[in-house]
């Protein structure tokens, strides 16, 4: 499978409008408790039923740059559809759900089925239907109020440092105003692992917040990867299909 196409379609996701009513944040100063964090994030509608989305996603490596634009459509809590285009042409899909994903790349005329499981196995992190929604839409990674946290204040905004004892340390940073996540950062020191989600901007549309760019950086030993995406246009609620099929003559790729 071509990974590079593979985590574009992840990040290629979010949201934008022609006219931006951007959203102004101060420094967050007083220090409250962990639980009126969480709650306040939660406070936050996301109440819709469909998104159409309109992105341009850049890929660098310590190798390589590659830019593509992506057709995104959401339909809440139950399915995201993503194609990738270069010039125009389309050059990957995905059909992700709840129970599966699945993906078909032209470079490699290859196609993938299967379960997040063998996925999470083969990014090195964990990985289900949720988080990848919730990436897209500017929310945590994971349901807060399944852990106990620690918080502070750092860099002007409200931090939440999950406690549990393990391998894994996940960190949450908010702003102070709608307490919004700016960026989230998930390390695993003793694998030489860390990845980093960062919302400069979001906006307002029709009482809801969405982003307006996301910066991924994935960092594994000596290697780093860093994708950036800038969303250029959003539709709320309207109907619309999720057409996807393979094109015959692909091969089925498994990933062990």
């Amino acid at each position: 499978m071509n990974r590079i196409l593979f985590i574009l379609i992840l990040a290629a996701v979010s949201v934008s409008c022609k006219s931006k009513h951007l959203l102004a944040s101060t420094g967050a100063n007083e220090t409250i408790s962990a639980q009126k964090i969480i709650d306040n994030h939660y406070s936050n509608k996301f109440d819709f039923s469909t998104l159409y989305i309109k992105a341009n996603a850049k890929y660098r490596d310590e190798n390589q740059s590659q830019g593509v634009t992506a057709e995104i459509k959401i339909k809440k809590n139950e399915k995201i559809l993503v194609s990738v285009r270069f010039l125009g042409i389309t050059m990957a899909k995905a059909l992700i759900t709840p129970e599966s994903v699945q993906y078909y790349e032209k470079i490699n005329g290859s196609y993938f089925e299967g379960d997040y499981g063998t996925l999470s196995k083969w990014l090195g992190s964990d990985l289900d239907f949720d988080k990848v929604q919730n990436m897209l839409l500017g929310k945590a990674l994971d349901n807060l109020n399944t852990s106990n946290y620690k918080a502070s204040i750092s860099e002007k905004l409200y931090k939440l440092v999950d406690t549990k004892e393990t391998t894994t340390k996940k960190e949450y940073f908010f702003e102070s105003e709608q307490f919004l996540v700016k960026k989230q950062e998930i390390t695993q020191p003793q694998q030489s692992r860390r990845l980093m989600i960062a919302y400069p901007e979001y906006q307002k549309l029709e009482d809801l917040f969405f982003p307006l760019e996301l910066n991924i950086q994935a960092n594994h030993e000596d290697k780093s990867t860093t994708i950036d995406v800038d969303y250029k246009s959003i539709s709320v609620n309207e109907e619309f299909t999720f057409p996807y099929s393979v094109p015959s003559g692909y091969e089925r790729i498994y990933i062990k």
